[in-house]
């Protein structure tokens, strides 16, 4: 990937990829929320203010670009077309950018390989934040898909009709939803039978090393901790929440994706310019004081620094596919059905 060029005295953050390393964090228990976690209305003035800057927010595209690019690369697997999609929580129409682009797995017995949009008919964007949705309007990549734009009052809240969409994608969005049970439950309503969600968002171990050196300093300069990075979802909660929505079929899979940043102050400001700022209820107001700001700085580089005197940032991301339940799907066979001993195909058995 190339993420895009940065301010001209930063050097451009290295994306990189590692195993990955489970951590345990509070998380809300699937079902309904017994509370709101976000601030929705603060969430939207945060978008709103960071697609003002709009070279500054194309700038810090990098991350939503290089998850919409993996998130359509699992559409391409499936071999279909589809006459209407839905992209929600479209942010600057990151997907709707990646499909234009050209085929990454090309067939050597074709002479051509066309983007994944010629197989999409009519793409729909949905976004609470108007000025995130249409900053890229006037973008080339518009002219080369089927693209409408919709502004949504809520997210939480979805506008459409049952049975609507042949496939429903959202990337780097969910994780900012407040009654996560309720959102998937009417995206299973408004897909067609036998019909695809894909999703991508942030999962726990997000920014692990930001959240760890925030509270140690907070503990050391005022002796006590408040919440600077968001609660997040695990994986492990995903498939249950998307099998308790009627989806099946369903795959759930992480990916660490680790950012190089200069310092914590160019990591924080990349995620305010992205609309990735706190929003929790409760959050204390105003911004991080001076001296928990510097105390971070020491604490992060001290626990998690790079060799190079850069600061590494990781972003887990969950990936899941869950499909509505349709008459010809295909269904899983009975329990204790096979016919082929496992041991055969890996070659186990006895040992002589």
């Amino acid at each position: 990937m190339k993420p895009a060029t940065l301010r001209p005295f930063l050097p451009r953050p290295a994306i990189r990829r590692r195993g990955l390393i489970h951590r345990n964090y509070a998380v809300q228990a699937p079902g309904n929320p017994t509370l709101q976690v976000f601030d929705r209305h603060a969430k939207y003035l945060q978008k709103e203010r960071a697609a003002a800057n709009v070279e500054r927010s194309r700038q810090v595209d990098y991350l939503k670009d290089e998850v919409a690019l993996r998130l359509t690369e699992r559409l391409l697997d499936i071999n279909r077309t589809f006459n209407h999609v839905l992209d929600l929580g479209a942010n600057a129409c990151n997907i709707a950018r990646a499909v234009t682009l050209p085929d990454p797995d090309i067939d050597p017995s074709k002479p051509t390989s066309p983007p994944l949009s010629s197989r999409i008919a009519h793409l729909t964007a949905a976004d609470s934040s108007r000025a995130m949705l249409y900053r890229d309007a006037d973008l080339p990549f518009n002219q080369e898909i089927n693209l409408t734009r919709e502004v949504l009052d809520d997210e939480e809240r979805l506008p459409f009709e049952g049975n609507t969409f042949d496939a429903v994608l959202s990337s780097l969005s969910m994780h900012w939803i407040n009654d996560l049970p309720s959102v998937l439950a009417q995206i299973n309503h408004v897909l067609k039978p036998d019909a695809p969600f894909m999703a991508a968002m942030f999962g726990g171990d997000t920014l692990f090393e930001l959240r760890t050196s925030l509270q140690l300093a907070d503990q050391e300069r005022r002796g006590g901790v408040s919440p600077h990075v968001s609660p997040l979802a695990d994986v492990r909660d995903m498939g249950g929440l998307l099998q308790k929505a009627g989806f099946k079929m369903l795959t759930v899979d992480v990916d660490d994706i680790i950012v190089d940043f200069p310092d914590t102050f160019a990591l924080m400001q990349d995620l305010q310019a992205m609309g990735e700022s706190n929003a929790v209820l409760g959050r204390e107001a105003g911004p991080i004081k001076k001296d928990v700001l510097l105390a971070n700085e020491g604490i992060y580089r001290e626990l998690h620094g790079n060799e190079d005197g850069t600061i590494p940032a990781t972003f887990r991301m969950i990936y899941m596919i869950g499909w509505k339940e349709g008459p010809n799907q295909s269904q899983p066979l009975p329990r204790g059905s096979g016919q082929i001993n496992i041991k055969d195909i890996l070659g186990g058995g006895e040992v002589k």
